[in-house]
């Protein structure tokens, strides 16, 4: 069996993991930073796969990106210190039996195309993935498994960052539940809002897709991925399954179907 080391670069972080035939064996997140050099990430990556418990020899490598410096870097590295090992930059033109239909394909972030393979490959029926990160995607898979489009809207950190800094008398909390919605302190006030009010938003933006795709409810799949979704996913109410390996998993799907 083929040992991937799958990695979905991100604006804020990378993650990287190890797997083999739909198993994450290890998994690493680590900050997504520009000035980092070829150099830089194959001495990282050398250094995370050395000390995994898994001890599996890598055959093969798989790639998406959202951010074209690191994406350079990666292209750099992949060419001149893992020469040896096949690897798969998810891109247009790259094969993922996933229709796209949009507007403009290319358009269309390639972790968002993953998510829809994998979900349309994991899961029976249509499907919406709703993945935490930088910002909050939404994506829509129908019951043939075509992506036929989403929603995006500010990520959670981003958005308690920015209130803390244009709201003279607030700041950036720790994201946790609260005692209660009605709040009895600013630091609660602002956890509740942030909380109940993105678990909301989610409940909201899935209801409103289902009902256009004109399926019944219980025929949709709405999956959570992303590094930050356990921090509101208990707080939803319309996740039918949180799987926070989604990307990793079909860019191993990704690199079979090209390899």
């Amino acid at each position: 069996m083929t040992t991937l080391l799958c990695a979905d670069i991100g604006n804020s972080h990378t993650t990287l993991g190890l797997l083999r035939d739909g198993e994450v064996l290890d998994h690493w997140r680590v900050a997504t930073d520009e000035r980092r050099t070829a150099d830089e990430w194959a001495v990282l990556l050398r250094g995370l796969t050395s000390a995994s418990p898994s001890g599996a020899e890598i055959d093969g490598i798989a790639v998406c990106s959202t951010v074209p410096a690191v994406l350079h870097e990666w292209r750099e590295m992949l060419a001149n210190q893992q020469r040896d090992l096949p690897h798969v930059v998810v891109e247009p033109g790259v094969r993922t039996g996933v229709p796209v239909l949009m507007d403009n394909p290319r358009e269309v972030g390639a972790d968002r195309i993953v998510n829809a393979l994998a979900a349309a490959t994991l899961y029976d029926g249509p499907a919406i993935v709703v993945d935490f990160g930088t910002a909050t995607t939404f994506d829509v898979v129908s019951p043939r498994g075509e992506y036929i489009g989403g929603a995006i809207s500010p990520g959670i950190d981003i958005s308690l960052e920015a209130l803390g800094r244009r709201g003279a008398q607030l700041r950036k909390v720790e994201l946790l539940r609260p005692r209660s919605v009605i709040a009895k302190n600013t630091v609660e006030a602002l956890q509740s809002g942030m909380l109940y009010g993105f678990a909301s938003q989610v409940d909201g933006i899935a209801a409103r897709m289902i009902e256009e795709l004109g399926v019944p409810v219980a025929t949709v799949n709405v999956i959570a991925t992303g590094g930050l979704a356990p921090l509101v996913v208990d707080e939803c109410r319309c996740f039918t399954d949180h799987q926070p390996w989604l990307t990793l998993l079909g860019l191993e799907l990704v690199y079979h179907r090209n390899r």
